[in-house]
């Protein structure tokens, strides 16, 4: 069933970030724009390649008022010890969600429930904390957060222009589209 259009349903989790262990809630998603990224496990292999390159979307993310959280099955504190060991993880400055109980990812649906994993799962949540995209990749296939910026900004003009509809590649201050009976078949 798909979660475009649905609220993230209440949770609470601890997560690492910055140093500090905080406690993350679906409030967390609500008031700002927010991307939740899920992977398989701590201390793997394109795992970190994604984190870091995420990471390296963050203040792009940040300008246009998004909040990024990452979430695996793992706990908070082998996120800790993953940052202080590796040099790409050590680099993240978002919070990095523990979902040991795995409720997160089953809620998300991205729960491999025989491996106890999530799977890589993508999703942006508008200010109302309603999903608004999913991308999900099987494990040996990683994602490439340049992307998220794009559509983040066609998800931000949507909202803010309704009737209006961006079109595949648009990028800001491109045409956009308005459905209507004019258009049918013209495209």
């Amino acid at each position: 069933m798909s979660l475009i259009g649905k609220e993230v349903q209440p949770f609470t989790a601890q997560a690492y970030k910055n140093g500090d262990f905080v406690e993350v809630t679906e409030q967390n998603f609500k008031g700002n724009w927010s991307v939740v990224c899920f992977y398989p496990a701590d201390f793997s292999f394109v795992c970190p390649t994604e984190l870091e390159d995420l990471q390296g979307q963050y203040s792009a993310l940040q300008d246009l008022g998004v909040e990024v959280f990452s979430v695996s099955t793992d706990t908070h504190f082998v996120h800790k010890g993953w940052h202080d060991s590796s040099e790409k993880i050590g680099k993240i400055t978002y919070a990095m969600i523990g979902d040991p109980s795995q409720a997160i990812s089953r809620q998300f649906d991205v729960l491999n429930e025989e491996s106890g994993l999530a799977d890589r799962g993508t999703f942006v949540i508008d200010p109302d904390g309603v999903i608004q995209t999913v991308e999900i990749n099987a494990d040996g296939i990683g994602r490439d957060a340049s992307t998220l910026v794009n559509k983040i900004k066609a998800a931000q003009y949507v909202r803010q222009n309704p009737g209006e509809v961006c079109p595949a590649k648009w990028e800001e201050g491109g045409e956009t589209l308005t459905p209507s009976l004019d258009l049918v078949g013209k495209i």
